[in-house]
């Protein structure tokens, strides 16, 4: 079974840094068309410049806000008028904010569960009926018709009281995630999740610079005692949206470096 993506047409939302910028860029050295999609114009643009088309899939970016329903109308449009088609489909934009539990003026949860989870949804349910479209064109009715890859957290497992929004919205995306791969799996659309662990993202970057004993905290809390790069998560993206992965849907794969089997509960989760 191949785990190529050569020649497949995707989108990538959060895609102007982190997790996200190295999922799309991995995708483009492994010949796929690659729709780049974030709020940050600049920063997409930038970024598209340096990613080279020699032997390659095309590039294309589409900047604008995701949780605006017309905003992922117009992004599906640009990728059909950019490729003609959508074939994957990562949710790399996400969030992460600390929350206070005890105080009902704290809006984080609210804020967390729109930008984690009901702009992933929306943006499958949009780009699922193209996919389903698609399959129409294909004679064979056990071809595979698209792949759907959420990124999530292995907060959803987690509690710490400060991370309250961030882990309830984690863990809804995962049953969206479980919910919708049900609800496609007749048009032979798989849904799938990636609950990430410590990845060396533009937040973790952040938080290390604001207190650097997070990531001694950190490396002693993975039994692989060390922080993962993007590009290892882009690899496992990759899998899920190979052809490779052809059985599996309704999965969440849990890449930690083994964090969740002996976590410590007051250690940083990003």
């Amino acid at each position: 079974m191949s785990f190529s993506i050569a020649g497949k047409t995707a989108v990538v939302t959060g895609a102007a840094n982190g997790v996200g910028l190295a999922v799309a860029r991995h995708f483009v050295e492994k010949g796929a068309n690659v729709m780049f999609a974030d709020m940050d114009e600049a920063k997409l643009a930038e970024e598209v410049g340096q990613v080279s088309e020699d032997e390659s899939g095309t590039i294309a970016y589409f900047a604008g806000d995701l949780r605006e329903k017309l905003t992922v109308a117009n992004l599906l449009s640009a990728t059909i008028d950019r490729f003609d088609r959508a074939d994957i489909l990562v949710n790399a934009s996400r969030q992460m904010l600390s929350s206070d539990p005890l105080n009902p003026d704290d809006d984080a949860v609210i804020d967390l569960l729109n930008q984690n989870l009901m702009t992933s949804l929306r943006v499958t349910q949009v780009f699922a009926k193209r996919m389903i479209k698609q399959a129409k064109d294909i004679d064979n009715d056990e071809a595979p018709t698209g792949s759907i890859i959420n990124l999530s957290s292995i907060a959803a497992r987690r509690t710490q009281p400060e991370l309250l929004a961030y882990s309830v919205s984690s863990a809804a995306l995962d049953q969206m995630t479980r919910s919708m791969a049900v609800a496609l799996a007749p048009h032979r659309i798989r849904v799938n999740g990636i609950a990430l662990g410590s990845v060396m993202s533009a937040s973790l970057q952040g938080a290390l610079k604001e207190n650097e004993d997070f990531r001694d905290a950190i490396i002693e809390s993975t039994p692989l005692h060390r922080i993962a790069s993007p590009t290892e998560l882009a690899e496992v993206a990759q899998f899920l949206a190979s052809d490779g992965s052809g059985f599996m849907t309704g999965q969440i794969l849990t890449v930690d470096g083994g964090r969740t089997l002996v976590d410590a509960a007051e250690a940083p989760a990003h």
